[in-house]
This record gives C-alpha cells, sequence and structure tokens, in this order.
C-alpha cells in the first residue's frame, strides 16, 4: 500500500502517468502467473501454513483482482488532481481522495442504499436462484460437456457434436458465472446495497458481440469502459481500442496463448460488425420494403455473428489454437457443410425470434 501511494504522488500530476501506471500494472499481472502468486510466509510467519495448499488453488487470480483495484484507485486519484475528465466531480466531492489517499476510496465503490427492491422482489430474486442452481445440477449430471472438452474427445466426435458441446460449454459458462455472481448480490440486496447485475440478460437473447460483452459480467464490462477503453480515446479508435481491451481481459483471467487466440479471435469478429453497423446507421430507411431488407440483413448477420462468437469461444475454451485447423476442416467437408448451414439458419431463426422479444419490450413500455 505503502508503494503504491508513493508511486501515485510522484506521477499522478505528470502527463506521463497513464504510461508509467499500466506498464507497473501489467508487469505486477504477469509476475503474479509467472509466480502463481505470492507467499503467505511473506505476510507472516502465521500465515505460513497457508502454503502448503497453493498447489489446490490458483491464488494467482486472487491477485489479478488486486491489480484491477490498484489500476481503478490509481486513475481515481490521478483524475481528482485534474479538472477535465468526463464526470469525476461527484466522485471528488463524495470521498475527497485527492486529499486523504487512505481507506475512503472503498466508498467509492458503493452506490446509494437500495430502494428500488422490496422484500417480496429480493425473495423472489433469491428463489430464482434456487430454481437456477437445480439447472445447474441437473446439466452437470445428465450433459457431459466440459468432460468432452476437456479429454479432447471431440476430436473423435461427429462436427454436430462438436457443435452441441461447444454450445453447452458456453451455456455452461454463463449459468456457472450468472450463479456465482448472483447469489452474492442477492445477499447485497438483503443488506440494502444494490450492486450491478453482471449477468443482466439471457446468453439465447443475444445477437451481436457488442451486446453480448455488454451483458457478460457487466460491472467488469463497466471498469474497462471507465478505465481502459475511454483513456484509450474511446469511439474515436474503436477499432484499435477493441484489440487492446481483449488483449488485456485475456491477460487478467491468465497468460495462456488459447486465451490470447480467444480475444483476437473476437476483435477479429468484432471489425465488420462495426463496420456494418456504421452503415446501416448511415443508411436512412423511408420504406416498408427497405425496411424489411435491413431486418432480413440483419438477422442474417446475427446468424454469422453468433457463430463468431461459438468459434472464437471454442478456441478459447475446448480445442485451443492448434485445434483450428482441425475446426475449419470438419466443418468444410461433405459432413460438416449441412451441420453448419443447419447451424446458420438455426441461428437466423433465433435472432429473428430475438428481434420479436425486442420489439413486444419496445411497444410495452
Amino acid at each position: 500500500m505503502f508503494t503504491r501511494l508513493l508511486f501515485l504522488q510522484i506521477f499522478a500530476r505528470t502527463k506521463y502517468f497513464s504510461f508509467v501506471f499500466w506498464i507497473f500494472n501489467i508487469f505486477f499481472l504477469l509476475c503474479n502467473r509467472v509466480y502463481e502468486g505470492y507467499s503467505f510466509y511473506m505476510i507472516g510467519q502465521r500465515w505460513a501454513y497457508l502454503d502448503n495448499f497453493r498447489g489446490t488453488f490458483r491464488w494467482h487470480i486472487c491477485f489479478n483482482f488486486v491489480v484491477l483495484r490498484m489500476i481503478s484507485f490509481g486513475y481515481d486519484y490521478h483524475w481528482a488532481h485534474r479538472d477535465s475528465h468526463f464526470d469525476h466531480k461527484k466522485h471528488i466531492q463524495r470521498c475527497d481522495i485527492c486529499k486523504s489517499g487512505k481507506t475512503c476510496y472503498q466508498s467509492l465503490q458503493l452506490d446509494v442504499p437500495q430502494n428500488n427492491l422490496s422484500a417480496r422482489d429480493i425473495a423472489w430474486y433469491g428463489l430464482r436462484w434456487v430454481f437456477s442452481l437445480l439447472l445447474m445440477e441437473l446439466m452437470t449430471h445428465l450433459f457431459y460437456y466440459n468432460a468432452f472438452a476437456i479429454s479432447g474427445m471431440w476430436k473423435e466426435l461427429h462436427p454436430m457434436d462438436v457443435f452441441i458441446i461447444g454450445y453447452g460449454v458456453l451455456i455452461f459458462m454463463w449459468l456457472k458465472f450468472f450463479l456465482i455472481w448472483r447469489y452474492f448480490r442477492f445477499w447485497s440486496l438483503i443488506c440494502g446495497i444494490e450492486v450491478p447485475e453482471n449477468m443482466p440478460r439471457c446468453i439465447n437473447n443475444c445477437y451481436n458481440l457488442e451486446t453480448f460483452w455488454k451483458n457478460w459480467h457487466a460491472s467488469y464490462n463497466k471498469w474497462l469502459v471507465r478505465y481502459l477503453y475511454i483513456p484509450l480515446g474511446g469511439t474515436r479508435r474503436k477499432l484499435l481500442n477493441v484489440w487492446v481491451v481483449f488483449t488485456f481481459v485475456a491477460i487478467w483471467h491468465d497468460l495462456e496463448w488459447k486465451l490470447l487466440s480467444w480475444a483476437w479471435l473476437t476483435c477479429l469478429f468484432f471489425i465488420p460488425e462495426m463496420i456494418l453497423k456504421s452503415a446501416v446507421n448511415a443508411f436512412q430507411v423511408e420504406s416498408t420494403h427497405g425496411e424489411f431488407v435491413v431486418r432480413e440483413l440483419s438477422a442474417v448477420a446475427g446468424a454469422i455473428t453468433i457463430t463468431c462468437l461459438m468459434v472464437a469461444n471454442l478456441v478459447g475454451f475446448v480445442i485451443g489454437p492448434s485445434g483450428i485447423s482441425w475446426l475449419i476442416s470438419q466443418f468444410l467437408n461433405r459432413e460438416g457443410l449441412p451441420v453448419l448451414a443447419g447451424m446458420l439458419l438455426t441461428f437466423y431463426v433465433g435472432t429473428k425470434l430475438m428481434f420479436h422479444i425486442h420489439d413486444a419490450k419496445q411497444s410495452s413500455s
């Protein structure tokens, strides 16, 4: 803590702050992975016995969360010394961090006590979590997606089976994080604190990459926008910024080639989506026929995007970068092409259904 505050006091007022600050934190992040966290003996002799259990837990992940706190603390401290940066006056009023720099920073992470949800709403929120837990137990005992993925048996399977495994792993991951985050949010609501909802939308109701990532670990997305995306230039350099953001996300999760491949594939798939969105926004539709054409093309684009999302996640969490050529060969042969066509048709129909759900919500609100 003392080293961090000394570092901030030296560089917070300089124009080189962002460059030096990120170099420091990326170096710390890499050290977390290289050393698999740090010895408890460094904290104190009484904690040394915990080092015997380091092999059973990935301790460096805990320190990765410390890096997020270090970055957010540092940037808030830096911005508090400047007069111009989007909306920081409110933060300075709530906690005069620029003068104290102490534990009052913790209050910046909490919003006002919640008053939007009644006791009945909170009880229903908890009951829905229990139902989701039962669904997870059902999936774990009856569907062996992760077993196929981890064991490598997917190499012996038909392309249709590989598609089902990839989709199943994605659903499993979404439900796993859904349970973890909503469990702790449920208790925070009981305590009267309303924290951000991390999974506000079902994974099967996202037909473009931007919407998907805004609704997957939404609080982390807000952190990335505030402390990385906007300082890099925001929408003015969007095509470049997504590469930096997703590379950081991959390194933050773990320093592995398969995660970097996942990040870079996601960025690659982001480019045509951003170009098409810009073209559609610039294109003024005036006739009913034109609206129909745009809607159909959007549904086709949605089907392709969902397929690309599955490919990126297959590479990142199932087959790895070494399996990319195998995956292409499996789906571009006589057996795989009908499966690929069926996937695209299924996702096209699903995207149209998502459009209707969105329209129904719009009309009811």
